[in-house]
């Protein structure tokens, strides 16, 4: 009876259909966990050739792979001293951001003053109705136990992160190996180790593609918001070089960040120019330079990106987004499906 439900292709399909929902949904039960650990072995993917150049150098795995961890602490914690005064200003400027918002809304309020229930939503969400200015304040910013009580959870999450690294820069081999020998069968070890590199060197040169761009763009940026006169015009190059690392849903965020920033610090029609600035530069990177860099060695539908990222957004948040390409990609070839060298029908066309 159990030989023949497993030969009965409904009953297969049913079965794959229900381990592949509980398996998603574990995997958001446990975003805390399980987030942290796959943007860990992502990132170990990413850095699997510097980890190679310094093993061809003498230097012992378990050593390289320390190295490795320090140099991007210490990469991090350089970032978070450049972006630290940005910050701060954001902050000291959010009443007046706060101010310019409740204009704009007043002025909508007095374009469809006809609509009573709108009026009253808005007046709610912008704590009107009698409410005091130190309640909006209070709901304007976290509060101190709010922080405290997230902190454990970013800690934590940030030990799963480098201890996953770690131990994955050291052993990657040795699971690479142990994962072909139990995928497959015993002729398809060799296969499955190959695409296993190919996974690494494909990842690492998206990786390191994606980054020579955003830095280009991120300097683009940076140079024109200081001749536009924006206070801080590099910290805004530097942010923008971070959020195009997360496809469609950073570049969005920070066009409105702009768009608000230029409306406090600006008037008339200046006001627009950082965010105008801005749209141009990433419409050119878009549409014109990524095509053309990625384009020479790696070519996924664009359709199939948006599906991976949404997924992934909605499972994982911004870390999701950031991962989507790369686990893609590593699907892709362990099911020998994504060919780079070849112009594969149905899954991109040169840039």
């Amino acid at each position: 009876m159990r030989r023949y439900m497993m030969a009965d292709p409904v009953v297969r399909v049913s079965l794959v259909l229900i381990a592949t929902t509980l398996g998603f949904g574990a995997l958001k039960l446990g975003a805390d966990v399980f987030a942290p650990l796959v943007f860990a072995l992502v990132t170990g993917v990413i850095l699997a050739p510097l980890t190679e150049y310094l093993e061809r150098h003498n230097v012992p795995s378990r050593i390289s792979a320390f190295l490795i961890l320090f140099l991007g602490c210490a990469l991090v914690v350089v970032l978070a001293v450049l972006i630290e005064p940005m910050i701060w200003q954001v902050a000291d400027q959010l009443p007046r951001i706060r101010q310019e918002i409740r204009s704009w809304i007043a002025e909508l309020r007095n374009l469809l003053s006809g609509l009573e229930d709108m009026n009253k939503e808005v007046e709610q969400a912008l704590g009107g109705d009698g409410q005091s200015k130190e309640k909006e304040g209070v709901d304007a910013v976290p509060d101190l136990t709010a922080a405290l009580f997230l902190a454990p959870q970013i800690i934590a999450q940030a030990l799963i992160f480098i201890g996953t690294l770690l131990f994955f820069l050291m052993t990657r081999k040795g699971i690479y190996s142990w994962l072909s020998r139990h995928i497959g069968d015993d002729e398809d070890t060799e296969v499955i180790q190959e695409r296993f590199t190919a996974v690494e060197r494909l990842v690492s040169q998206y990786f390191i593609t994606i980054s020579a761009i955003n830095a280009g763009l991120g300097l683009a940026v940076g140079t024109v918001m200081t001749m536009l006169g924006l206070p801080g015009g590099w910290l805004w190059g530097i942010v923008a070089f971070m959020v195009n690392f997360v496809l469609y849903v950073g570049p969005i965020t920070f066009l409105m960040a702009l768009l608000v920033t230029g409306v406090v610090m600006f008037d008339g029609v200046m006001s627009l120019a950082p965010a105008a600035a801005y749209l141009m530069l990433n419409m050119i990177e878009a549409q014109f330079v990524t095509p053309a860099l990625l384009g020479r060695y790696m070519s996924v539908n664009p359709l199939l990106i948006f599906v991976s990222l949404v997924f992934w957004l909605w499972l994982w948040g911004p870390i999701g987004a950031i991962i989507a390409i790369p686990v893609t990609v590593f699907v892709l070839v362990m099911l020998d499906i994504f060919h780079p060298a070849e112009e594969a029908e149905g899954f991109g066309d040169e840039g």
